[in-house]
């Protein structure tokens, strides 16, 4: 697979590292101007766009089942996903993240910036990694249009529309925490095809982050894979598979950005009192990377970043919150602006802002009632969406007591019925809408508990306990 790949040849971002010594400090650039060679080998201007060639998977094994702990970064892609593009595309932008490790390990940092070397040029660690990543997604041969927060216009990548992807990226999230010696990181997502507007973040095809702290780290998700999954850089410069996380549980773990809403944002106040109350562990940094990162780590806690009359919303949705929201749900985790997943937002402009939360179901329920006073997940998600099972709630609306009766659940093609005002038999999904044309105000509260009591098929009813 590493021959395969000719822009992501082993050593073409650090050249000429050996497995016996430690030597990820060696420069990566060792030419005064900036190549496509010093950046991804000689071999890739050798090799024509349509002559590029991927290691073929093996067809006598499902590739679900194959992956595996301590596979290398382009083994696990093959297995994972059969688009060579896509596969292209994640293995040189994982080039890409190795030297901005490099480089943020090495910035000189004083005044009012962190510098280092690029070529001829001395940037800003920032602007560096903005100029890494355009070219890495430049000589992927796979990206029709990219921008990032730097950048913030299309900018061609010279690949194809059909077949290719559209990646937006924050090159350095918490650049600002550089000279601290805080973990900062990489954020980026990819889309299909050439649109990053009148998109959501449930069409992406993947997104990851890079980690650069004591341990470098590339952690992503692929839309049609299961899990989120985390490679960490070795000394000899290569991607090792060590990390898949698939569920998000409870926790008391908490990361409140933007603390100052507090002040006239009420709701949130309470939200952040609770917290205290209930003697949950604060994990604070001030980078959006290192705080959502533990989460998935720690397979437990929330992040929240919420805005207030004054202080508005500062986290951009397609560079940073909408790859976040992808790689916490793909993790088991889930994602809310207050009211709805952050993956359901239809991204209208590249600068769209919002606010936002990532953590288990539990959290994100009580951050979105605390704030808005219900949460449809309430309704959703209080049953287990794997098991054909006929089961009953009840609830309590504002009106009267009211009666759920769901029958044969699987998933998004299970059946609803729900005695309000008249029967309402329609899809999981669209049972809320029905109900609230009906004009029922579903403050929807638990009565002593929910429960979960298996029904017979040739009974009309649930026995209530």
């Amino acid at each position: 697979m590493e021959t395969g790949i000719a822009c992501c040849a082993r050593g073409a971002f650090l050249p000429n590292l050996s497995s016996r010594h430690s030597t990820p400090l060696l420069s990566p650039f060792a030419t005064r101007s900036l190549k496509a060679s010093s950046l991804f080998g000689e071999s890739l201007r050798q090799v024509p766009k349509s002559s590029v060639k991927v290691a073929s998977r093996p067809r006598s094994v499902p590739s679900k089942t194959r992956c595996e702990i301590g596979d290398s970064l382009e083994e696990f892609l093959t297995k994972a996903t059969p688009d060579k593009g896509l596969i292209r595309l994640l293995t040189c932008m994982g080039e890409a993240l190795r030297t901005i490790s490099f480089k943020v390990r090495t910035a000189s940092c004083g005044g009012t910036a962190c510098i280092n070397s690029f070529g001829d040029e001395q940037l800003a660690v920032d602007m560096l990694a903005d100029k890494l990543l355009f070219e890495a997604l430049r000589y992927s041969h796979s990206c029709k249009y990219a921008c990032s927060e730097e950048v913030p216009e299309l900018q061609d990548m010279g690949g194809p529309v059909e077949g290719g992807f559209s990646v937006a990226f924050d090159p350095l999230d918490g650049s600002s925490i550089v000279d601290t010696n805080f973990s900062v990181g990489t954020i980026f997502g990819v889309w299909p095809g050439d649109k990053l507007t009148g998109v959501k973040g449930s069409d992406q095809a993947a997104a990851a982050m890079g980690v650069y702290g004591p341990r470098t780290t590339y952690v992503l998700a692929l839309k049609d894979f299961p899990g989120t999954h985390e490679f960490l850089l070795l000394d000899e410069g290569k991607w090792q598979h060590v990390k898949e996380t698939t569920e998000i549980g409870e926790g008391k773990l908490f990361s409140p950005g933007n603390l100052r809403a507090t002040f006239d944002n009420p709701d949130y106040d309470k939200l952040i009192n609770y917290y205290v109350k209930e003697k949950y562990t604060l994990r604070y940094t001030g980078g959006m990377v290192p705080d959502v990162n533990q989460i998935i780590v720690k397979e437990k806690g929330i992040f929240t970043n919420v805005t207030s009359p004054s202080t508005k919303a500062k986290l951009r949705l397609l560079f940073e919150v909408a790859p976040l929201g992808f790689l916490v749900e793909k993790a088991g985790g889930y994602s809310s602006d207050g009211r709805q997943s952050v993956l359901d937002k239809v991204i209208e402009n590249l600068d769209e802002r919002t606010q936002v939360a990532y953590g288990s179901k539990e959290e994100i329920i009580r951050f979105e009632e605390t704030l808005y006073g219900s949460s449809s997940r309430s309704l959703y998600d209080l049953y287990d969406r794997n098991e054909n099972v006929q089961a009953c709630l009840k609830f309590d609306t504002t009106a009267s007591k009211r009666h759920w009766h769901e029958h044969g659940i699987s998933g998004k093609n299970g059946k609803w019925q729900a005695f309000v005002g008249g029967l309402i038999d329609a899809s999981n999904d669209k049972v809320l809408p029905l109900v609230t044309q009906s004009q029922w105000r579903l403050y929807i509260q638990v009565v002593s508990g929910f429960m979960f009591p298996k029904c017979s098929q040739k009974r009309s009813g649930c026995p209530w306990t």
